[in-house]
């Protein structure tokens, strides 16, 4: 019995020593399709790509920053509007111990 839980012990702790990186590439963020969208960020996002097609070096200063403070709260919108779970590497080898041990 002690053989068993110091193999799974190790095995978990090994688990913590892949980099994160190699796990983060595997998801590909990107590959999100138009259809999945919903028409609010959809019309956020297309404001976004008229701000960056625009010639800015016709407008003033003041035209210029009322622009960069649309576009700081276009993206902070769309940050917040994210309703994903994320867990971290360590939450997940928490979460692994306690199985093992109360199991």
């Amino acid at each position: 019995m002690k053989k068993l839980t110091f193999y799974l012990m190790m095995m978990v702790l090994s688990l913590g020593a892949f980099p994160t990186t190699m796990f983060a590439a595997e998801n590909n963020v990107g590959a999100v399709t138009p259809k999945e969208i919903p028409a609010e960020v959809q019309k956020m996002l297309n404001r976004l790509d008229e701000i960056k097609a625009m010639d800015k070096s016709e407008l003033n200063s003041s035209e210029k920053k009322e622009l960069r403070k649309e576009v700081r709260a276009i993206k902070s919108e769309l940050r917040s509007s994210g309703n994903g779970v994320y867990f971290s590497v360590g939450a997940i080898i928490i979460i692994i111990l306690l199985l093992i041990l109360l199991l």
